[in-house]
């Protein structure tokens, strides 16, 4: 299959460099300063084995793509940058076009079936940085990633086979899943301490108020009567599949990433927020994930120091 990777940052640029490295066509969608750095001298994928130049064509925009029959969107831009994409896609791929979304939260996957029928969602369990145009840091080895896959709304097929197929001889592990919403939610729920972690100083008012947004969010989605899997299936599929490098500095997740870059912008509205977003159609409140949304709003609009909030201000509020 071909490529197309679009979003080749931090979770993209690891996919779309190994993909690449194995052998399958592919091609980066990216934008500003790490599209220039891309142009000018591919992208960098920093793995555990070394710093590779990844060579692939890179455009900002789904007009400039070369589609086949066989081509593959890997859409792996945050949730927020989804919509701006979707509309690129809608424009310019074939209708008949599948695309994978590798992507935090549970939100996109909707809205891309509402305009390919051919959706697919892929549960994300890739530590990586981005905080350098054109470099793309893989935060574990020797395997990079676990990408588990399935269909939308449920099941399994060719395409799901072929493509975890070539995750694994890019030397990503990846099963397909029949019901692959039931692990994205889990990994929702792990990723609402995303907004602490980017906001909040790291101390043990942080790690409660952490505890809190994810307590709340299992209440949440136990009342929404979705499919869920538990806490302990999500750690025996992680086991030791996923080694930390020793060779880097442990840094921030990606909500943390997005106030370091000072872009602006962040995906907390669909993290902590589609949990106060749920809670809010099921008539139940959700005050700790309401703040924690609230404050990263506020660093990523004002440009604030990351973690430079106290948890313990929120707790005393709560």
């Amino acid at each position: 299959m071909e490529y197309v990777v679009y979003g080749a940052g931090a979770v993209g640029g690891v996919i779309g460099g190994h993909l690449h490295l194995a052998g399958r066509g592919v091609t980066l969608v990216a934008r500003g300063e790490h599209l220039a750095a891309i142009r000018a001298g591919g992208l960098v994928l920093d793995a555990g084995d070394g710093r590779h130049r990844v060579d692939a064509p890179a455009t900002d925009t789904a007009a400039e793509v070369a589609w086949t029959d066989d081509t593959v969107v890997l859409l792996a831009v945050k949730s927020h940058q989804a919509a701006a994409a979707l509309v690129d896609l809608r424009a310019h791929a074939p209708a008949d076009t599948a695309v994978v979304c590798a992507t935090n939260g549970i939100a996109t996957e909707l809205a891309t079936l509402r305009l390919f029928a051919r959706t697919y969602a892929v549960c994300v369990m890739l530590p990586a940085t981005h905080l350098e145009p054109g470099v793309v840091v893989a935060g574990c080895h020797p395997t990079p990633a676990i990408l588990d896959i399935g269909r939308i709304p449920h099941g399994t097929d060719a395409t799901t086979a072929a493509v975890a197929a070539d995750l694994h001889a890019a030397g990503i592990a990846s099963e397909e899943r029949a019901d692959v919403m039931a692990w994205k939610r889990r990994k929702l729920l792990l990723n609402l301490g995303n907004g602490v972690d980017a906001s909040f100083a790291q101390d043990e008012a942080a790690d409660e108020l952490a505890e809190r947004a994810v307590a709340e969010g299992e209440r949440v989605l136990a009342a929404a009567g979705v499919s869920l899997v538990t806490a302990e299936e999500d750690r025996e599929r992680r086991g030791s599949v996923l080694q930390r490098r020793t060779d880097l500095e442990r840094r921030g997740g990606s909500t943390w990433q997005s106030l370091t870059r000072g872009t602006g912008d962040s995906e907390i509205d669909y993290l902590g927020g589609e949990i106060v977003l749920q809670g809010r159609l099921l008539g139940l409140p959700t005050p700790v994930n309401e703040a924690v949304v609230a404050a990263t709003r506020h660093l990523a609009r004002t440009g604030g120091e990351p973690r430079s909030l106290q948890a313990s201000d929120v707790l005393a509020r709560l």
